[in-house]
């Protein structure tokens, strides 16, 4: 084995001897509820430091109680995350939007099999499969829309209003028929939004004010149109991104988030959210088994991820994402346990958000909570030395050691940073992410790949210059 080699081996090793480190060690089952808060506070706030995390909010609901409400850490400005402490819940508003379109259906105001162009029928769309798309494709996301034929966050114009929408549908070609295959597209909540609006006569989040937070007693949720709106309220905590294992905070980039991403909620709201989905009160018990039913093409139904096993138990769940804020949400239908957790720092290659919720769930069925294997302390400790490694090795050896061929290194790095985007389109399941974006979900590794890069760069720049300075020296 060769230094490199050595070097690269040493890191991966002290990378997982961290992770193993990082675990959790066991602890005796909690035998009683004050027992059980105790070991959730302890695993959620050492998970936190775990993953730099600065801000969390928690939601527990057991059968008809609200089992728990708790914030953890602080605001940038110093002021306690409480229960009641405002946060973007980012993609569980579809859970919501689509709850508004069911209820419009109970009414007999709308058909959910009915084409969605037949409530705008002015529209003379391009593709005439776009006339096949019915409501019911729009909530299960089988549209035939995708972030590539209809763009969500990298619109060159972006989106400032629901009532823009309707021209779009006459541009688009599908990349697929409405029906035929699942692509989990933002868009495709924003047309339902805008069809409540069509129908209500409402602004939609005045719909969601009157029709759903208010009946449910949900007093301190209410929707905003764009993240701007988020950046503006003061009340709700500044998001993060993680660099090297530093929280940043930050502004959230602008994006139009009504519908699919619009609504801000504290945990003790979100409590009364996940009961609502287990006393039936939301809707008629055939439309409710709709709503939490799978979908016809994977698991997405009518905003929930639903799984369901053999035995019929069916769970839901949702993951939200905003590249400054993260929210997780699972309920147990059969178990009657349902789990929130809103976080002030987005998404980010280093964290599993989700194990977060699963060590809770696995402390409430009376177990010890397991950790993630990487943590972002870990995983950012290790990118920290490959960056300073890298640096040191080319000052110390002074030639190319991360790829034999120089004069491959450098545009083979050169384009894995180029096409980083679409590569990870086809790893995201054809979602398109914007630079901005991408750059807060994995700075260290870019800079990582920029430093290789700039390395091998400079290298092959002395290369050059040597050997043009040695036949300059033959000539003279």
């Amino acid at each position: 084995m060769n230094v490199p080699n050595r070097l690269v081996g040493c890191l991966m090793s002290l990378l997982l001897l961290l992770a193993l480190l990082s675990q959790p060690a066991g602890a005796a089952a909690p035998s009683s509820k004050a027992e059980t808060l105790a070991a959730i506070d302890e695993y959620v706030t050492k998970q936190m430091k775990r993953n730099r995390i600065n801000g969390v909010a928690l939601a527990i609901t057991s059968g008809d109680e609200v089992f728990y409400t708790q914030g953890y850490g602080t605001t940038t400005k110093g002021k306690a995350i409480t229960g009641k402490t405002p946060f973007p819940i980012a993609s569980l508003s579809k859970s919501m939007t689509a709850l508004a379109v069911l209820q419009l259906a109970e009414q007999g105001r709308l058909d959910l099999d009915a084409p969605y162009l037949s409530y705008f029928p002015a529209r003379t769309p391009i593709d005439p499969r776009v006339r096949q798309i019915t409501v019911r494709h729009l909530l299960n996301q089988t549209s035939g829309l995708t972030d590539r034929v209809n763009p969500d966050m990298t619109r060159p114009v972006p989106i400032r209003s629901l009532q823009d929408l309707p021209a779009s549908l006459e541009q688009i070609t599908l990349a697929s028929d409405p029906g035929a295959a699942y692509s989990y597209h933002n868009p495709n909540y924003q047309y339902l939004a805008l069809l409540v609006e069509q129908l209500s006569g409402q602004r939609f989040s005045d719909y969601l004010q009157a029709h759903l937070f208010a009946p449910l007693g949900m007093s301190d949720t209410f929707a905003v149109s764009t993240t701007q709106q988020i950046n503006d309220y003061p009340a709700v905590p500044r998001g993060h991104y993680l660099l090297l294992g530093n929280a940043v905070e930050s502004a959230e980039p602008d994006w139009f988030v009504d519908g699919p991403a619009g609504v801000i909620a504290t945990a003790e709201d979100m409590a009364i959210w996940m009961q609502a989905q287990q006393n039936g009160q939301l809707l008629a018990p055939g439309l409710m088994a709709q709503y939490h039913a799978p979908g016809p093409d994977g698991r997405y139904g009518m905003g929930w991820m639903v799984r369901k096993e053999e035995s019929g138990k069916r769970t839901l769940s949702h993951s939200g994402i905003l590249w400054t804020y993260k929210s997780e949400e699972q309920i147990d239908l059969d178990r009657q346990v349902g789990i929130t957790v809103l976080f002030d720092t987005g998404l980010n290659a280093f964290v599993d958000t989700s194990s977060l919720v699963r060590g809770v769930e696995q402390i409430m069925q009376g177990g010890p909570a397991a950790g993630s294997l990487i943590t972002n302390r870990n995983a950012e400790t290790v990118m920290l030395l490959l960056i300073i490694g890298t640096v040191w090795w080319h000052k110390k050896r002074r030639r190319s050691w991360l790829l034999p061929a120089l004069g491959v290194a450098v545009p083979v790095l050169l384009l894995l940073l180029l096409f980083l985007a679409p590569l990870l389109t086809i790893v995201g399941g054809g979602r398109v992410v914007p630079w901005q974006g991408i750059w807060m979900m994995m700075p260290s590794l870019i800079i990582w790949l920029a430093v290789i890069a700039l390395a091998n760069a400079l290298q092959f720049v002395r290369k050059v210059v040597l050997k043009h300075g040695g036949r300059m020296e033959q000539v003279i």
